[in-house]
């Protein structure tokens, strides 16, 4: 593993942190009731803020003076490296739950690792605080999907088109690449073969519980580690860094 595969690696943590983060906290505001629009936003912050944890370990590391504002609001969507899935669009409530329900899925596994493992001690403090918020995001996101899945016949359908939809962009997170490899072998990130087994448990429970159907598995998207994107990251990251873009030197 070189510095640069590190480096890569934690940025791709706060990638897939931010991207996620900024996209719930659309739902502030607008959320089906006010307990589920706090808890959406609940979410957000916590994402965020795992988000600048790294990108502030990342803008360390990297030694060129770029901040955790550099980092997120002076990329480009190219240089992002987020999985695909965590840019979809929220849709309806139904889809920004089983969006989350399979991202929570996964990034439990991958940060219960990052906390075990001793070649990063920072980046192990990150994670281990990190771990318990998620195991808070899991079970909301995993109950609510329960509750859709297994209520009524219009929320059943609706939550069922929505597993669908998304399941195509689940396999990239299990695509490993070299940094991946590298990383892995290191001790630095968890082999995601076993990540995969372990979410693929997690998953189908859900789903069983939720008497939704598991649909097969086919081709998948692919190429947000590489910063091949789809339209929507550019939409949003216009949205999220319009300000700083247009005052780079502005403070509060």
């Amino acid at each position: 593993m070189t510095e640069a595969q590190h480096l890569q690696a934690i940025l791709r943590l706060g990638d897939d942190a931010l991207v996620l983060g900024q996209r719930l906290s659309e739902w502030c505001g607008h959320g089906p009731i006010l307990e589920e629009d706090i808890a959406l936003t609940n979410v957000a912050l916590d994402l965020i803020g795992q988000a600048r944890n790294l990108y502030t370990l990342a803008g360390s590391r990297e030694g060129q003076g770029r901040d955790e504002d550099a980092l997120a609001y002076f990329r480009t969507d190219r240089e992002f490296q987020n999985h695909l899935l965590v840019e979809q669009p929220n849709g309806h409530f139904g889809d920004t739950v089983v969006r989350q329900m399979f991202y929570d899925a996964f990034a439990l596994e991958r940060y219960a690792f990052l906390a075990r493992q001793t070649v990063d001690p920072d980046l192990a403090g990150i994670a281990a605080k990190a771990v318990k918020e998620l195991q808070y995001h899991w079970g909301h996101s995993s109950q609510w999907v329960i509750r859709l899945g297994d209520g009524t016949e219009e929320s059943h359908a609706k939550v069922q088109e929505s597993v669908i939809a998304l399941w195509g962009y689940t396999g990239e997170m299990f695509m490993a690449d070299d940094v991946d490899v590298a990383c892995a072998e290191a001790g630095l990130l968890p082999d995601l073969e076993g990540v995969q087994r372990a979410w693929s448990v997690r998953v189908a429970d859900g789903l069983s519980q939720a008497t939704l159907s598991q649909p097969e598995d086919g081709w998948m998207q692919r190429g947000g580690k590489q910063g091949i994107h789809s339209e929507h990251l550019s939409y949003m990251l216009a949205e999220m860094q319009v300000l700083p873009r247009t005052y780079p030197n502005a403070t509060w």
